[in-house]
């Protein structure tokens, strides 16, 4: 049995900027008219969570964070989508606390278990690889005060010569 679950395309998949761009253009649209309605909301935080562009990211889930204070029937949706948008941000304790919410609500929310691992696996490999920066600098470190040690020894010894 495997322990990869389908759904973590979503974690590294993108709309293409005219996806988004139609989105952008529905949204504001019905914001001129003054009624936004919540399903253009979402879609648009939704195609913004999917950017590579952090900055539309941060405005998607804040989007999202609107929604989920004014519509409880999209909560479901919107904690998926806030951990994804965090997860793609970076912020992986935001994400895993957004997705941890979700899957206390939602045991079994396949979405939000294979959103869980690819959140783990992307904090173990940081922290692997901070474990490698940190012996590289004890190691250059080490290396340093060696030399250093070496030189003081060398003048010690050509001034007794």
């Amino acid at each position: 049995m495997t322990t990869e679950l389908p759904y973590a395309a979503d974690a590294e998949a993108s709309l293409s900027f005219d996806e988004l761009d139609v989105l952008r253009i529905q949204y504001e649209k019905e914001l001129a008219s003054t009624h936004v309605t919540v399903q253009t909301k979402f879609n648009y935080a939704w195609g913004l969570v999917k950017s590579p562009i952090r900055e539309h990211q941060v405005d998607g889930v804040r989007l999202l964070q609107d929604i989920y204070r004014t519509e409880p029937t999209r909560r479901r949706e919107c904690l998926y989508y806030m951990a994804l948008g965090h997860y793609k941000m970076g912020n992986y304790e935001e994400a895993k606390k957004f997705n941890a919410l979700l899957l206390e609500k939602e045991p079994l929310n396949l979405q939000a278990q294979s959103l869980s691992q690819v959140i783990e696996q992307k904090v173990a490999r940081g922290m692997k690889l901070q474990g490698y920066i940190g012996m590289a600098i004890v190691g250059g470190a080490a290396a340093l005060g060696a030399i250093l040690l070496a030189g003081v020894i060398r003048r010690a010894t050509h001034h007794r010569n």
